[in-house]
């Protein structure tokens, strides 16, 4: 029986979702102000793999990973570049789901992004106000802490402790240090929308209670983040979801370890911030992978030069089995009467390893138990295989499949998408693109393709859709805005 480890009650749980054979899953995304980083990728390497494992057990899993597209780190640096900060946001927005799908990384069912849910904020905020929890403050309106009896029940902090830590910031008027915003009224220079309080915009803490509710409801299964979101972000979602709704907010509280560089935070001041963009460019998106489930997703990892490299010579055992087997695989479906004596022990090897993979994911996602049960499969294939030179066909494909459904898992051996560089570099002179890298090209080639639409020149459009996909990528009209992925 799978068993997780729930932030809320500090220990490990059978795992029993609220709808027999569904899930229901919400991950904290991204703030859209700059580039995702390699913090980013462990994150949401380690919730791609716990929704993997997930639908290996046969359920459904509805994944919700939301967008924030409006705060004040995305106000100030578009602000510094003179952009709009719906219009820059939009763009990092763009940027960072192209990140992780070039990562490898399976896409949520969903994005919400925070500005197409005002209205829903503004009427959960009406029902924290209605409920005494909340109250307004020129314009602003802020949560009342103190109201809400269960607060820090997930990050184990009595009130004193939050009393002491919290403090009130020039220009905010709230009556309480400990007391957060949930609506901030317009400053120059900033987006705003209309509210029963004024002219403002949302706090962050109200965006992820209100997504999350509106598409999972309440209450749902499993919420995650990373640690450093425990406290004051998820415990303040529990507070104003639990206040305003009168009951639990979710079931499981999932987070995942933090992420150092060669020993040390990183951090701008550090100048050791790595974005996957240049990540990628240096390592090979599957070593990456390789390298963050090496290690449990609750733990610590630390990423360096040696790390990585590890991880490549490891990666690079497991694909050389991968082609032994493919090279002896025979279609059909195995019959264990034709075997000989070496080869139902082989059999026998190759049941045990779903057995303990299993064993080792069923404990709360111990990945680097389930990669010890992949490679005591690898020496014993590598061992079946000197001993046969010519083994059983239909036993190798078997082998094979096992291997390989038990490696997706853990988002290896995945056939990976490439993308063809030189067909994109030959539409770069097609339209007098002078960009280098070929990501940029598809995003230059989307720009002109927006202008073309815009100006209703509906032909050309459409003669750069087809030729992106010509070159193997595949353009997606959502609303307003352009996705693509690798055919």
């Amino acid at each position: 029986m799978l068993k997780v480890y729930n932030t809320l009650t500090r220990k490990k749980e059978p795992f029993i979702p609220m709808e027999e054979g569904k899930v229901k899953m919400y991950v904290c995304g991204m703030t859209t102000y700059s580039d995702a980083h390699i913090g980013h990728a462990r994150t949401y390497v380690a919730f791609d793999v716990i929704r993997r494992y997930l639908e290996y057990k046969g359920y459904e899993v509805f994944y919700v990973q939301n967008i924030t597209d409006i705060d004040d780190k995305i106000i100030n640096a578009a602000n510094e570049k003179g952009i709009d900060p719906l219009e820059y946001s939009a763009y990092y927005a763009k940027r960072c789901l192209d990140d992780m799908n070039r990562l490898g990384i399976k896409p949520a069912n969903l994005y919400p992004k925070a500005t197409e849910h005002i209205n829903e904020m503004i009427k959960c905020i009406e029902k924290l106000i209605e409920k005494k929890f909340a109250y307004v403050a020129d314009g602003d309106v802020y949560f009342s802490v103190e109201k809400f009896k269960d607060y820090g029940k997930l990050s184990k902090q009595n009130l004193q402790q939050i009393k002491a830590g919290a403090r009130i910031q020039p220009g905010e008027k709230k009556r309480k240090p400990e007391d957060f915003a949930l609506w901030k009224s317009a400053k120059p220079n900033e987006p705003k929308w209309q509210s029963p309080w004024g002219a403002g915009r949302p706090g962050w803490h109200i965006e992820c209670s209100v997504m999350s509710s509106k598409y999972l409801g309440m209450p749902f299964d499993i919420h995650g983040g990373g640690q450093d979101l425990i406290f004051p972000h998820h415990e303040n979602e529990i507070a104003q979801s639990e206040a305003a709704y009168g009951k639990r907010f979710v079931n499981y509280w999932l987070h995942s370890g933090m992420l150092k560089v060669r020993g040390e935070k990183m951090s701008k001041s550090l100048g050791n911030i790595i974005n996957i963009r240049d990540a990628l460019k240096q390592w090979d998106a599957e070593v990456l992978r390789f390298f963050f489930v090496s290690y449990h997703y609750r733990s610590p990892a630390d990423f360096s030069e040696e790390a990585l490299k590890n991880a490549e010579n490891a990666l690079k055992r497991l694909k050389e089995v991968k082609v032994k087997l493919e090279e002896k695989a025979q279609e059909g479906k195995l019959d264990e009467k034709e075997l000989d004596e070496k080869e139902k022990e082989y059999l026998e090897e190759i049941k045990s390893l779903r057995r303990n993979f299993e064993e080792a994911m069923d404990d709360d996602f111990n990945t680097p138990k389930a990669l010890e049960a992949i490679f005591d499969f690898v020496k014993e294939t590598n061992k079946f295989l000197m001993e046969n030179e010519k083994p059983n066909g239909k036993l190798c494909r078997y082998a094979l499949d096992e291997f390989l459904k038990v490696a997706n898992v853990l988002t290896l051996l995945q056939e990976e998408k490439k993308i063809n560089e030189k067909a994109l570099f030959e539409l770069a002179r097609k339209y007098e693109i002078k960009e280098k890298d070929a990501i940029k090209i598809i995003e230059k080639l989307i720009e002109i393709r927006k202008n073309a639409r815009m100006e209703k020149n509906y032909k050309f459009a459409d003669e750069i859709r087809d030729d992106l996909k010509k070159a193997g990528i595949l353009l997606e009209d959502i609303g307003k805005e352009t996705k693509w992925k690798v055919l």
